[in-house]
C-alpha cells in the first residue's frame, strides 16, 4: 500500500517498481548464471591464515604443508577469549587479560559483541541484550547498535577488529613474518549486513579478507580434507552466540552445501543468561536481596555460571561458591549453591529445543530425510554438553562423530580454504549457498524474490520489471533479504534510484534488475533501463553499515592502539628487568655497604630510590614512563654499583665460597662459575641481562680470552649472541 500511494502521489517521481503482467514477454523473464570464482582467483603471496572469529572465543590456524595447524597464543592457549576491555589509564586489553579483569571493570569490558554486529539498535535481539550485559549498548547516528566504554563509542566491527588484530599478532609471532591475508568465518545464517560488517572488522585489523566462509562449511573442510569416501554429512554448530545447521555432500574433493539454516541469536551466552537468572532468583529467595542491579556481582555470577556449565559437561554436580557477593545491615552475604546436571538441563531445555526446527528445515530444503545423513559433525563449545549431544542423536538416529575438535575445526577449515586460495591446497572445491532469499520491493509492499535461499554461490540472476505508474521517469530499487512475503517483515539491505527513464505508460519501460552474489555471499545489485541503457549499481555494504571514512578512522585507531600496546609491553618488560636489578643491588648493598665509603654507598642508595620511583610509576599504569627512560636509569644504577659487586665477589672469593671442586683423575670437570657484568650486549643493543646473574657454563663452545682477572667471552643465550665481560671466579 505504501508503494502504491507513492506512485499515485508522485507519478513523475520516484516510486517502487512492479513486475509486469505475465503475458507481456519478455517482461517477467529471468536467467541465472553460475560459475566457480575460485578458478578466477589470483594466487596470493605470503601466508594466508584462517580465523574463527567467535562470539565467546576465537582461534587462528595456518597450513603447514597439507595440514592445518592451530596456533597457540602468547599465553599458550589454543583459543583466545573474544573480549576487549579498556583500563582506567586508557590501555586496551584483548583476550585473556581482558577477561581476567572483567569483575572489577564490568562496565568497560566488552564481550559477545558479535551478537550486535550488523544489527540495528532497535532490533528485538539487541533490546534483549541491553538488559543482560553490564556494558552500555548505544544507538549510533545511522541507527546501528554500538557499544560504549570509558566515554567512547565503538562499532561492533571495531571491537571485532581488535580481536582479529590479536589473532593476526598471534600468527605473526608464530610465523615470524608479517601476515596480510586471511580467511575469516561467519555463522552460516548471517545476513548480508552482518557479513559485510565482519569484512569491515578484518579491514580495521589490517587484514585483507580474501574470503568469508560459513562456519559449518569450514568445519566440514576440516573433517573431510583427508577422507576419500563420498558421503552426505550434517554439521550441527552451536557456539557461544549463534546456531547453524548445514547439510553438505562431499564427493571427490568437492564440498557442496545442499542447505543451511540457523538462529543468529542462540548460543552459549543464552545458556549462561538462563543460569545467571536462576542463581539471582535463588539468592533473592534465600536472602531477600535482588542482585540484578549490581553489575560487579552479576559479572561474578556470570563467570561462575560459565564455569559451572563447563564442569557439568563432565560431572553430575558442582558447587557454586561466591563469598561476599554483597552485604546488608546484618553483615556480608555469600552464594553457596549446589547445581546438578539435571537442574541445568531443565533450565536450558527450551534453548536446546529451539535448535530442532532449523534442523528440520535444513533437511527439507536439501530434500533429504534424517536417515539419509551418513555422519553428523558437532561444532562449537556448547556441543560438549551431553544433553545437546543426546538431542542431536534423537534427531538423526545416530551418534555424532567424535573426530573433530569442536573448538578448533572452524579455524582449521578456514586455514584450508586459505590454502586453496593461495594455491597450496589442490583438488578441493567449496560450493557454498546463500542462507536467505534475496529480492526487491514491488507494488503493494510485496517481496519479489530473485534468488532463493540455499542457492549455490557465487551466482547471478536477472529479471525484467516495469514501472508502477504512467510517465514515471525514475524508480527506486529497494533490496531485501528474508523469507516472508511482505517486505516489512524482512531485512532491508539497501536502496538506490535509477533515473532518466523516458516517460511512458505504466508497464511499457523495461528495467532489468540483476542480483550478483559473490563467493563471500556479499550482494551486488544492478539496474538498467533497456531502452536507454542507463544504469546504476550498488554493492550492499549493509542497510546502514560503516562508511569508508569511518572504517579508515578505525584502522588508524587500531594502528595507534597497536603502537601504544607495543610501547606499553616494552615498558613492562623494562620495569621487570629494572625491578630485578633493584632487588639484587639492594641485597648486595645491605650485605657489603661497610666495604664502601659513605659517599659511594649514599650515591647508590639515591639511584636505587630514583629507579624505584620510576618502576612504581610504570607499574601503576600511568603510562608516562617509557622503556628507554627505565633502561637509562637502570644503566646508571648498574654503573654506580660496579665497585660494590667487585667487593662482594672479592669477599666471597676470600671466604672460599667460589672455590672450584677438586678435580681427581678421570673425574668430570667441575663447572665454571662466572659473574656477568652490566656491559652485556651494549654493542648490539640487546636488552640488559641482570648484572648479578650467575651462569653455570658447561660447554658453550666459546673462545675465552683471559686478561688478569677478567674474561671476554662470546656466547649466546636464547638464540641471541652476546659479548660479555666475566669476573674470573674460577679457571678449570
Amino acid at each position: 500500500m505504501f508503494a502504491s500511494r507513492i506512485s499515485r502521489a508522485l507519478p513523475r517521481a520516484t516510486s517502487s517498481v512492479t513486475r509486469s503482467a505475465p503475458l507481456r514477454t519478455p517482461l517477467g523473464t529471468s536467467f541465472t548464471r553460475r560459475w566457480n570464482s575460485d578458478d578466477a582467483d589470483k594466487k596470493v603471496k605470503g601466508p594466508v591464515i584462517g580465523i574463527d572469529l567467535g562470539t565467546t572465543n576465537s582461534a587462528v590456524a595456518v597450513m603447514e604443508g597439507q595440514t592445518a595447524k592451530i596456533i597457540e597464543n602468547s599465553e599458550g592457549a589454543r583459543t583466545t577469549p573474544s573480549v576487549v576491555a579498556f583500563a582506567q589509564d586508557g590501555e586496551r586489553l584483548v583476550g585473556v587479560s581482558a577477561k581476567r579483569q572483567a569483575v572489577v571493570n564490568p562496565e568497560n569490558t566488552l564481550f559477545a559483541t558479535k551478537r550486535l554486529i550488523g544489527r540495528k539498535f532497535t532490533d528485538a535481539e539487541v533490546q534483549r541484550d541491553i538488559k543482560e550485559v553490564p556494558y552500555k549498548i548505544v544507538q549510533h547516528t545511522n541507527g546501528d547498535a554500538w557499544v560504549s566504554a570509558r566515554g567512547e563509542k565503538y562499532s561492533p566491527s571495531q571491537i571485532g577488529g581488535f580481536v582479529l588484530q590479536k589473532m593476526k599478532e598471534t600468527a605473526e609471532a608464530y610465523l615470524t613474518k608479517t601476515v596480510q591475508n586471511a580467511v575469516v568465518t561467519v555463522p552460516a545464517y548471517f545476513n548480508d549486513s552482518q557479513r559485510q560488517a565482519t569484512k569491515d572488522a578484518g579491514q580495521i585489523a589490517g587484514l585483507n579478507v580474501l574470503r568469508v566462509v560459513n562456519e559449518p562449511t569450514a568445519a566440514a573442510l576440516a573433517y573431510g580434507l583427508e577422507k576419500d569416501e563420498d558421503k552426505v554429512i550434517a554439521v550441527y554448530d552451536l557456539g557461544g552466540g549463534t546456531f547453524d545447521i548445514s547439510v553438505l555432500e562431499i564427493q571427490k574433493g568437492v564440498f557442496e552445501v545442499k542447505s543451511t539454516n540457523g538462529d543468529t541469536h542462540l548460543g552459549g551466552e543464552d545458556f549462561d543468561i538462563h543460569l545467571v537468572r536462576h542463581l539471582v532468583q535463588q539468592f533473592k529467595k534465600d536472602s531477600g536481596i535482588d542482585l540484578s542491579g549490581d553489575r560487579m556481582a552479576i559479572q561474578r555470577i556470570r563467570e561462575a555460571a560459565e564455569k559451572a556449565k563447563i564442569e557439568l559437561s563432565s560431572s553430575m554436580q558442582t558447587d557454586i561458591n561466591l563469598p561476599f557477593i554483597t552485604a546488608d545491615s546484618s553483615g556480608p552475604k555469600h552464594i553457596n549453591q549446589k547445581l546438578s546436571r539435571s537442574q541445568l538441563e531443565k533450565l536450558v531445555d527450551p534453548l536446546i529445543t529451539r535448535t530442532i526446527e532449523p534442523v528440520r528445515k535444513a533437511l527439507k530444503d536439501a530434500n533429504l530425510a534424517a536417515k539419509d545423513i551418513q555422519e553428523v559433525i558437532l561444532v562449537g563449545g556448547m556441543t560438549r554438553m551431553p544433553k545437546v549431544s543426546e538431542s542431536v542423536k534423537s534427531i538423526f538416529g545416530r551418534d555424532p562423530a567424535k573426530s573433530v575438535n569442536p573448538d578448533e575445526a572452524v579455524a582449521m577449515g578456514a586455514a584450508i580454504q586459505g590454502g586453496v586460495l593461495a594455491g597450496n591446497v589442490t583438488d578441493v572445491l567449496l560450493l557454498d549457498v546463500t542462507p536467505l532469499s534475496l529480492g526487491i520491493e514491488t507494488l503493494g509492499g510485496v517481496f519479489t524474490r530473485l534468488i532463493n535461499r540455499n542457492t549455490t554461490i557465487p551466482t547471478k540472476k536477472s529479471q525484467i520489471f516495469s514501472t508502477a505508474a504512467d510517465f514515471q521517469t525514475a524508480v527506486e530499487i529497494k533490496v531485501y533479504q528474508g523469507e516472508r512475503e511482505l517486505v516489512r517483515d524482512n531485512k532491508m539491505l539497501g536502496n538506490f534510484q535509477l533515473v532518466g527513464i523516458p516517460p511512458a505508460h505504466r508497464g511499457v519501460p523495461q528495467i532489468e534488475v540483476t542480483f550478483d552474489i559473490d563467493a563471500d555471499a556479499i550482494v551486488h545489485v544492478h539496474a538498467k533501463d533497456k531502452s536507454t541503457n542507463k544504469d546504476h549499481s550498488i554493492t550492499i555494504a549493509s542497510g546502514s553499515g560503516l562508511s569508508d571514512q569511518e572504517i579508515q578512522n578505525m584502522v588508524d585507531d587500531s594502528e595507534r592502539y597497536a603502537e601504544s600496546d607495543k610501547e606499553r609491553k616494552a615498558a613492562i618488560e623494562a620495569a621487570n628487568r629494572s625491578d630485578s636489578v633493584l632487588n639484587d643491588t639492594e641485597k648486595a648493598l645491605n650485605e657489603f655497604a661497610d666495604r664502601l665509603d659513605k659517599t659511594e654507598a649514599d650515591g647508590i642508595r639515591e639511584k636505587i630510590t630514583a629507579l624505584r620511583e620510576f618502576v612504581a610509576k610504570s607499574q601503576s599504569g600511568e603510562g608516562t614512563v617509557t622503556a628507554a627512560e627505565l633502561k637509562e636509569k637502570t644503566d646508571e644504577l648498574q654503573v654506580a654499583s660496579l665497585n660494590l659487586f667487585d667487593k662482594m665477589h672479592k669477599a666471597r672469593s676470600e671466604s672460599g665460597e667460589a672455590k672450584p671442586e677438586a678435580i681427581s683423575g678421570g673425574a668430570r670437570r667441575a663447572p665454571l662459575i662466572v659473574f656477568l657484568y652490566s656491559y652485556v650486549a651494549y654493542k648490539q643493543r640487546f636488552p640488559l641481562l641482570s648484572h648479578t646473574t650467575f651462569f653455570t657454563l658447561h660447554s658453550f663452545g666459546t673462545e675465552r680470552r683471559w686478561s688478569n682477572q677478567y674474561c671476554s667471552l662470546d656466547f649466546s643465550v636464547q638464540g641471541m649472541c652476546y659479548e660479555a665481560k666475566l669476573w674470573k671466579m674460577a679457571l678449570l
